[in-house]
């Protein structure tokens, strides 16, 4: 395995293989210290281990290479394996590839909108009585060991991100059912600001499907994917249905998740049904409480500025808004964020970072915005309990990546955002 990591996905594949039998050799870049946590989880199992580098030699004397998703797929390492003939798995594509006949799977991508899609597809389901399996890009899940529970007639729905797509085109296989929700400018440092480049991932989503397999995208799509496909928006979505879910661009993902599950036959009443009792998912434009007539939103998975912008228009209101922004700057274009401060926010909190250290001197040029700065977060939520009123509203909204010396990951930041909000609420 090249790449365990400490998200859990890496730590589930490995059990599963080591469960199964395999003589799994793990290497990771990371050392020993820092993947403590998921060394403990996998210390019963007999694996070998490489850390704090890679070793060509690992590469030339296997099976089988499953690289995290990640890895690019120009690393040497995975080049010395190709050299060698020995074949390149990743945990979502090669589960595609294992599945028993009659597993229905469902894909989704997109820069915005995957997860929310995604969850709302499994509800659907469920909703409908169907069994379901979730994995893919999602917290704590490996893909490849629900092998172990998958059966003819089962749903498996997996977020699909730019990088686990790549097995999918390594592997020349697509899901039965593609949902694609947009595409924006994001992982531009990974992709070195080629656009291209980043809807060539996306686009296997769709690329090794079927004649009888379904494709549906949304419409600022139309003129990207040049296939058959259903193409819908906001307004696609039934006027009768009314969303718990808060702006236009959810309206969006409904429709999408809509159009996906009718393909697959369920019906109009248990759709509306499904859609009108769906809450927020975590991290996503996520209503967490009210105190003293301040309202509070974690929208920790806005990593880039259109995701930043929409939840200001969704919940923006003559300058209420007290934003948290800031983290890792991933080379994408900011300026859409300038406008939409100016317009809702009274009060800005910088989280500091790379990212934040590129918009700190437009956000310095609106007048009669209040700016603060810290480092830590749970800091700048102090800064932003302090300094609401009522009617306002406390965002937390990134707009850029976690990455830092505080958070490994999204998840961690998300986790502390919660942990110190729940605090003010007390």
């Amino acid at each position: 395995m090249l790449g365990l990591g400490l998200l859990g996905r890496g730590i589930n594949v490995a059990k599963f293989l080591a469960q199964n039998g395999a003589l799994l050799t793990i290497t990771d870049l990371k050392t020993k210290d820092k993947l403590k946590s998921s060394l403990n989880e996998l210390k019963k199992y007999k694996i070998n281990y490489v850390l704090g580098q890679h070793r060509l030699e690992d590469f030339r004397n296997c099976n089988m290479v499953i690289k995290a998703a990640g890895v690019p797929l120009d690393s040497p390492y995975i080049e010395e394996a190709h050299k060698n003939n020995i074949p390149v798995e990743m945990d979502a594509s090669l589960f595609a590839k294992l599945a028993p006949r009659g597993v229905i799977i469902v894909g989704i991508t997109g820069t915005r909108g995957k997860s929310t899609v995604t969850a709302l597809i499994t509800h659907i389901l469920e909703t409908a009585g169907e069994r379901v399996f979730i994995g893919g890009n999602v917290r704590g899940l490996a893909t490849l060991p629900l092998l172990n529970s998958v059966k003819s007639g089962d749903y498996v729905v997996l977020e699909l991100d730019s990088w686990q797509l790549q097995g999918f085109r390594e592997a020349k296989i697509s899901p039965h059912v593609a949902v694609f929700t947009n595409l924006m400018p994001d992982h531009m440092n990974y992709y070195k600001g080629d656009m291209d480049k980043y809807f060539s991932d996306k686009a296997n989503i769709f690329l090794f499907q079927k004649t009888d397999d379904f494709l549906v995208a949304g419409n600022s799509l139309k003129e990207k994917i040049k296939r058959d496909a259903s193409f819908v928006g906001a307004d696609d979505l039934p006027k009768n249905i009314k969303l718990i879910i808060e702006g236009e661009h959810n309206r969006s993902n409904a429709a999408l998740a809509y159009e996906a599950v009718k393909f697959l036959g369920i019906s109009a009443e248990i759709i509306k049904k499904a859609l009108e009792d769906f809450t927020a998912v975590e991290g996503r434009l996520q209503y967490i409480g009210e105190k003293n007539g301040v309202k509070i939103y974690n929208d920790n998975n806005a990593t880039t500025g259109e995701a930043t912008v929409a939840a200001l228009k969704t919940l923006g209101k003559n300058k209420n808004i007290v934003l948290i922004i800031g983290g890792f700057d991933k080379g994408l274009n900011m300026s859409i964020l300038f406008e939409n401060i100016n317009k809702y926010c009274h009060a800005v909190v910088l989280l500091s970072g790379t990212g934040t250290e590129k918009i700190k001197p437009d956000i310095m040029k609106i007048e009669k915005l209040k700016i603060y700065e810290n480092e830590k977060l749970e800091e700048c939520i102090k800064i932003a309990v302090k300094f609401s009123k009522k009617g306002d509203i406390i965002l937390f909204s990134p707009a850029f990546a976690s990455y830092s010396q505080y958070f490994q990951n999204e998840y961690e930041r998300n986790d502390l955002f919660m942990k110190e909000i729940k605090k003010c609420l007390v």
